[in-house]
């Protein structure tokens, strides 16, 4: 009885969060609900979630709002799929940056620069996420948390290796990978101040040194050096030394 009852708990669960189709087509689906997911963040972030219809979302989309009821069951699902985009988006790429990337430092410094180029590319994808996250059911809040978690977990990863590669001291590290994700929010909640100041790269190698010099240790100092020197410009010939 209490293995059915778990059962019926997880069916229900998987039930809330899904979004229904009429496309058998599987590769349809994918593309159809990307073009819809793109126009209903313009219009959710333009208009706002509530007073925003589907019939907007259709005209943004140039479809008919039947095309629409092919690929989603109401307004709330187009929300879901909106707010998953981003978060989608830091699983997919994070992993290719760090292909072929071995040292810890590095890694995750790419791991932070990649994370925050995603924010900046999607800036009304990330405020509407902070704006009508609340706006789900409860099922779904719970499915996109969930999903946050494991996109967190590809930073958190390179921050235990550079702990136990002796570059940083022994931190709490779910409260530092908070603080280099919400850093790379920042960017997005104030594109209006950053974005006027500086490019995002420029804005990603200033955060990192705020960040990492409160927790490297004298090898992870060297390591920082070093790979800051690597990354600089040379210096053009026949120049003088600043």
């Amino acid at each position: 009885m209490q293995r059915g009852s778990i059962l019926a708990r997880a069916s229900k669960a998987a039930s809330a969060v899904a979004i229904k189709t009429t496309v058998e087509d599987a590769a349809l689906v994918e593309r159809r609900r990307a073009q819809l997911t793109q126009a209903a963040i313009a219009c959710f972030s333009q208009n706002g979630y509530h007073p925003t219809t589907v019939r907007d979302v259709a005209e943004r989309a140039n479809v008919s709002i039947g095309l629409i009821y092919q690929y989603v069951g109401d307004k709330e699902d187009l929300l879901f799929l909106a707010l998953q985009e981003v978060l989608q988006e830091y699983e997919r790429q994070i992993p290719l940056a760090l292909q072929g990337i071995d040292d810890p430092l590095l890694r995750l410094c790419s791991a932070v620069r990649t994370h925050c180029r995603i924010s900046a590319g999607a800036v009304d994808a990330t405020v509407l996420a902070y704006r009508e996250t609340k706006s789900l059911r409860r099922a779904r809040r719970d499915a996109i948390k969930q999903k946050e978690l494991s996109s967190n977990e590809l930073i958190a990863a390179c921050v235990r290796d550079c702990v136990a590669s002796g570059l940083f001291t022994d931190i709490d590290i779910d409260m530092f990978v908070y603080q280099m994700v919400m850093f790379s929010h920042s960017w997005a909640l104030k594109a209006w101040h950053f974005g006027r100041q500086m490019d995002v790269d420029t804005y990603v190698d200033r955060g990192l040194r705020l960040m990492l010099r409160g927790v490297l240790t004298a090898s992870g100092e060297r390591s920082l050096r070093a790979m800051e020197i690597r990354a600089a410009p040379p210096r053009a010939q026949g120049r003088s030394r600043p």
